[in-house]
């Protein structure tokens, strides 16, 4: 998952499994601060207004909205787009950030969870803010007419230049709201209103907790996000953030764990396998090049599925794509994963060959994928599309151009796994309320699976998914890896690579609803124009859709 460090790296739910995780450490860096402060705050994911039925049912159905063309829409702040070392979203110098989010060409592709994930009209949140600081100050406070003030990180001397009465603002705490705070400070520092940004960074410290409920844990990878961009230290931190690692072993139990309580990654084999297992059916040698291969689990399930098919099974090539994430979590390099496979494939009388490219995404090139004739080409991109810098970070445009590699290969197939998510040319605060809403569903879905004092779930927290939300708060160009974009844009640009869709079949839709039995009832599926939707309550997560 990463090429330069700068833009290949493990997608933020990618991550969730791969990345290392440690006991509870303020991010390997002395001047941050994660307080455990535990302020009770009832805060949800939002989502859009959508009706549909759990996934235990057949299908889904959604509400129609005439306004629409057929869908509620996403009435929420949030926003498109973002990107890690791979993951939903914007780039360099100009940023190739519309000055109207409104109209960013992002915005047009809606999901069946969030028709428009488009920021709120910027006077509302003023008016918002300023409510806010009225409630905190009182009418008379000075914090607007003090804007050349500058920022001081330590609070008394935040508290003294806004005119802040510590004491009294302590009081005020347990009748905020967190997520509303979180938002206005995402608003003043858009806005480069300093001593406000002092003033409610101070609130938000005692308002935050790595063991609280869901926004408060996120609150507190925010507020560090929101801090490391005032004081340009998001790359160091997001590269800090890697420091100090487990053992392979711990790492692969996190991972374990988390595959486990999450979806999201077996989402992606689920749905993968099921179109390849479908589109291979009768072809007797099979390639696989998989660019985001990690230990290879997702091949087991395959390689067992096609054993049992009528007639013999298939002879089967992989290639895989190695990332530095996984290398970590195998203790060495993708040698380990095709003895692995081999292993297993032999267990099933499964003939099996396996090809190491030894390259990263952004290096990979025609020759080094060793296609062969006579075979059936099956293509992977789990979750890590996001993290190709676009045209908007780079006239190279890696994500582009590795879209119209693969389609000279002519791939019966191509499978793709996503966020969705919108935050790759996003401005600053809409991007900033994207990741926002996006990563409370997120930490809402962990919750139901595992304890708030759970030290595992509190380091995976901290080491994997923190990173991901300081990358797209804090870093900007090339320094900003998480990239995604919404499934609307992502078919745009397959097609303007001269791919077609391959539909996705009821019997995709029925495997990955058999493996959702396996989790919390408000995961959804909903099916729309041949792709799959996962969501989490009323927000959709992720997608998968298939090519060719």
């Amino acid at each position: 998952m990463q090429t330069s460090q700068k833009h290949q790296a493990p997608a933020s739910i990618h991550r969730l499994y791969q990345q290392p995780v440690q006991e509870i450490e303020p991010f390997c860096l002395p001047h941050i601060q994660i307080l455990d402060n535990n302020v009770s705050s009832d805060v949800g994911s939002q989502g859009t207004s959508v009706s549909f039925q759990t996934y235990k049912d057949q299908f889904f159905t959604l509400e129609s909205s005439t306004a629409t063309g057929g869908f509620v829409v996403y009435d929420s702040p949030s926003a498109v787009s973002i990107s890690s070392s791979r993951s939903p979203f914007s780039p360099q110098g100009s940023q190739s950030c519309l000055s109207d989010p409104h109209h960013s060409p992002d915005n047009a592709y809606g999901s069946p969870f969030s028709g428009s994930s488009v920021a709120d009209d910027s006077n509302e949140w003023k008016h918002k803010l300023r409510e806010l600081e009225m409630s905190l100050l009182g009418p008379e406070s000075d914090i607007i007419d003090s804007c050349n003030c500058c920022f001081s990180s330590g609070a008394h001397q935040a508290a003294s230049m806004a005119g802040f009465n510590l004491d009294q603002l302590v009081e005020m705490i347990p009748r905020l709201d967190l997520k509303e705070v979180l938002v206005s400070c995402g608003q003043a520092l858009h806005n480069g209103d300093m001593p406000t940004v002092a003033g409610l960074m101070h609130v938000l410290e005692k308002m935050v907790s790595v063991s609280g409920e869901p926004i408060q844990r996120l609150g507190a990878y925010v507020l560090e996000g929101l801090r490391a961009r005032l004081e340009s230290s998001g790359s160091s931190i997001y590269k800090a953030l890697k420091c100090e690692q487990p053992t392979s072993s711990e790492l692969m139990s996190y991972m374990h764990i988390l595959f486990r309580v999450c979806p999201y990654w077996k989402f992606a084999y689920t749905s993968a396998n099921a179109v390849i297992k479908e589109v291979m059916e009768y072809e007797p040698r099979i390639h696989i090049i998989d660019f985001q291969i990690a230990q290879g689990t997702q091949w087991m399930y395959l390689i067992a599925a096609l054993a049992k098919r009528p007639g013999g099974p298939p002879s089967i090539r992989i290639t895989g794509i190695d990332d530095s994430q996984s290398n970590l979590a195998r203790g060495g390099g993708l040698n380990i994963v095709g003895q692995k496979l081999a292993e297993f494939a032999k267990s099933y009388n499964v003939p099996f060959e396996f090809h190491d490219t030894g390259l990263t995404c952004c290096q990979i090139e025609r020759e080094h994928l060793k296609v062969q004739p006579g075979e059936a080409l099956a293509v992977n991109f789990p979750f890590v599309l996001h993290h190709m810098p676009d045209e908007s970070v780079s006239t190279s445009n890696h994500r582009d151009r590795l879209l119209r590699l693969v389609k000279s290969l002519s791939p019966k197939v191509v499978t793709v796994v996503e966020q969705e998510s919108n935050t790759n040319t996003s401005p600053f605060f809409a991007r900033f309320r994207e990741t926002l809403d996006y990563y409370t569903a997120m930490f809402e879905s962990i919750d139901v699976a595992c304890a708030r004092d759970d030290k595992q779930r509190i380091s995976a927290e901290q080491h994997c998914v923190a990173r991901d939300i300081v990358n797209m708060i804090a870093c900007e160009g090339p320094e900003r890896v998480e990239r995604h974009e919404l499934l609307g844009k992502w078919k745009s640009r397959f097609r303007m690579a001269g791919f077609s869709q391959y539909y996705l079949s009821s019997s995709v839709s029925e495997a990955v609803r058999e493996m959702l039995k396996e989790y919390n009832n408000n995961y959804r599926l909903v099916e729309r124009e041949g792709a799959l939707y996962l969501g989490w309550v009323n927000r959709a997560m992720a997608t998968s859709s298939a090519w060719r």
